[in-house]
């Protein structure tokens, strides 16, 4: 084999290792935020509703 055979092996773990990381965001942002308020076209609702303070 040679050095460009590695280098395609590596692109596909790469690739691998990524489209992993996003599977894995795309989860977490789903269980932690609404549907609603990540379609919401408000901009900044999303750190409106972190930043409520009550007194």
């Amino acid at each position: 084999m040679d050095i460009w055979n590695f280098l395609e092996y590596g692109a596909w773990a790469l690739s691998v290792v990524f489209g992993a990381f996003l599977l894995i965001d795309l989860i977490r942002v789903d269980t932690t935020y609404d549907n609603d308020l990540l379609t919401s076209s408000r901009e900044g609702e999303i750190e409106a509703t972190q930043e409520r303070h009550t007194i």
